[in-house]
């Protein structure tokens, strides 16, 4: 037990910390729990294969103990998540919410009111059904859009789409990773998973209670960090740090490459655009010759600036103002964008430089949004972190390119020609389908699921190569890294123990007041660390406490699963959070201060919901 408390604590900091990405950490944990025998050995009564349910014993027990520690891919929950991902790409690769969004998008104006109800109101339901950080992601560019065509600042609308996705998720089995993974975990520990639409009634008090909270209390909470904007660059703040240069007729670098005289040198300065004869050139530039007369458009600070015209001989052209109009000249078509790091994105942990970015994408990063935090010099050794907003100027091609990169989030509306509309019915279809099989028949979710997913590749929604991008594989393995640590935590009494602690602090307490701290505990954990991990840790817990009080563990296992899947008081409290917190120019205390009250709300509202609709006492 006390290598399991210190395994919890050690996962605990690197989780909040993030100082190795969580998916690396939960693997880590996995790892440790299968080199440490008193904790890994396991049997498999046999008469539940069908539904693998994992128990850990002492040694001695004749089982290998790889079996506790790899049950998490073995997991029905694992599973059924990687299903739903695909299921949710699916849907996305059809173009259907772009076009809802459009149609939404027509009728908003320039009233935030509207903006506002029509952002809840799309991205509520549409997360119950599809994953809800995809809706997130799909959504964002829409609603950047309405809000800069609106004239109203953006983060007075991404900060509720965020919100209204996690309660949103709550009002179906499969709206989030979360939900699901506390299904098989209530299966576990009380033969009770979850019904499709076992929590429906409740998530649907709680969205509404959650809508009209953003509606009028958050409205005016939620600040308006970044101005409604006609020109990307004066977002960026980006006049003192870009500037054109005309190259002199006996300068060094005449003759020479772009890539050798200017992209490698010890100057900061990135070359944004060349223009030559009337003609603009955007990336690759590197081979380029350059001649006499070429002006460069580069972005660089001014000190730097007198230092390179001197040693590279150029000159300054004055009283050019280089704004979205002289970035946007190469082409019609736009070439310069906001690009968000999405959650999974191989860049995460990468620098430009490690990544190669430039010559790997064919465009150039102008600046680096982090919060409220502007980046426009030395931004070659930052370490990249998800949400991170980046000004990117390319070609069109390049754009379209990064618009269907799964690493990227492009943050505006960008026509996709690969959109399978002729496949929007067949795609909802399956997506039903999958719903009624698990809800109205005895099949299995992880069943319908797989099905639904092998359905979407056989009638073309999805092509075989697109199923692996389609996965967000650092989602897969922190839930089957944290599982087996929920085990141990069962199987060696560490639950019991904290439950004993847990109901010692509340003594004398009712049992619908424990299921409210039980609610408020696991929200400020989930505001910390992952949401599946905090899962994993307190549905063990809240199932003992119960029993001890002699109330309904159902009933804990639900405030668990709803504290978990709703973290509004951090950025890294759940990943929708970080989707919008670059591109929304947010604080870190924007979210306590906006989240804070919603989520004080949500666990009244929580509490007495579940006390009324399952009541607390043992059926």
């Amino acid at each position: 037990m006390a290598f399991v408390f210190a395994l919890i604590l050690v996962a605990l900091v690197l989780f909040a910390t993030e100082a190795l990405p969580v998916d690396v950490t939960a693997i880590s944990v996995m790892v440790a729990l299968m080199l440490v025998e008193p904790v890994t050995t396991v049997a498999v009564d046999a008469d539940l294969l069908a539904e693998p349910v994992y128990a850990l014993h002492q040694p001695g027990d004749g089982e290998s103990p790889l079996t506790a520690g790899l049950s998490g891919f073995a997991s029905t929950a694992t599973i059924t998540v990687l299903a739903m991902f695909i299921l949710s790409d699916g849907v996305q690769r059809t173009g259907i919410v772009q076009l809802l969004g459009a149609k939404i998008a027509s009728l908003t104006g320039d009233s935030e009111s509207r903006q506002l109800g029509a952002t809840i109101g799309l991205v509520a339901p549409i997360s119950g059904f599809i994953n809800n950080t995809a809706a997130v992601a799909i959504l964002l560019p829409m609603v950047t859009d309405i809000a800069h065509k609106g004239k109203t600042s953006p983060s007075k609308l991404l900060l509720p789409l965020s919100y209204a996705s996690m309660f949103g998720g709550m009002l179906t089995l499969i709206g989030t990773s979360t939900n699901i993974l506390a299904s098989q975990l209530s299966a576990d520990l009380l033969d009770h998973p979850f019904g499709m639409f076992e929590f429906t009634q409740l998530g649907l008090i709680v969205s509404v209670v959650g809508t009209v909270y953003l509606l009028t209390v958050g409205r005016w909470l939620v600040p308006g960090r970044i101005e409604a904007r006609e020109d990307l660059t004066e977002e960026f703040e980006m006049a003192e740090y870009l500037t054109e240069v005309v190259v002199r007729e006996d300068s060094p670098i005449v003759g020479q490459t772009v890539q050798t005289a200017l992209a490698e040198t010890e100057f900061d300065v990135d070359i944004v655009q060349l223009v030559r004869g009337g003609r603009t050139f955007l990336e690759p530039l590197g081979p380029k010759t350059i001649r006499a007369g070429d002006v460069f458009a580069i972005r660089t600070d001014r000190d730097t600036l007198v230092e390179l015209l001197d040693a590279e001989g150029l000159d300054l052209i004055p009283e050019v103002e280089v704004d979205d109009a002289e970035l946007e000249s190469a082409s019609e078509r736009t070439n310069l964008v906001e690009v968000v790091i999405a959650p999974g994105s191989s860049l995460v942990g990468e620098t430009f430089v490690s990544s190669n970015f430039r010559q790997r994408y064919d465009a150039t990063v102008l600046a680096l949004r982090r919060g409220r935090e502007l980046f426009r010099q030395r931004m070659d050794r930052i370490r990249l972190k998800v949400g991170d907003t980046l000004l990117v100027q390319a070609t069109s091609e390049s754009i379209e390119r990064l618009n269907v990169n799964n690493d990227f989030i492009v943050a505006q509306e960008i026509e996709r020609p690969d959109f399978r509309r002729s496949k929007i019915p067949v795609a909802v279809g399956i997506v039903a389908a999958v719903v009624g099989a698990a809800a109205l028949t005895p099949i299995h979710i992880v069943v319908s699921a797989l099905a639904g997913a092998v359905a979407m590749v056989l009638t073309g929604c999805l092509r075989p190569q697109e199923l692996y991008d389609a996965v967000q594989w650092d989602v897969i393995f922190l839930l089957a890294g944290v599982i087996p640590l929920g085990i141990a935590l069962q199987e060696t009494g560490g639950a019991d123990l904290l439950a004993d602690l847990f109901v010692l602090f509340a003594p004398g307490f009712t049992p619908i007041v424990v299921l409210g701290l039980m609610y408020v505990v696991t929200a400020v954990l989930t505001n910390i660390i992952s949401n599946n991990a905090s899962v994993v840790l307190m549905i063990p817990v809240a199932v003992e406490a119960a029993q001890q009080l002699g109330a309904y563990p159902f009933a804990f296992v639900l405030a668990v699963t709803f504290a978990a899947s709703t973290a509004f008081m951090t950025p890294v409290g759940y990943q929708t959070n970080l989707l919008v917190y670059g591109p929304g120019g947010y604080r870190f205390s924007d979210y306590l201060k906006v989240g804070a009250p919603l989520q004080a709300v949500f666990a009244v509202v929580t509490t007495l919901g579940i006390a009324f609709f399952w009541g607390l006492a043992p059926p």
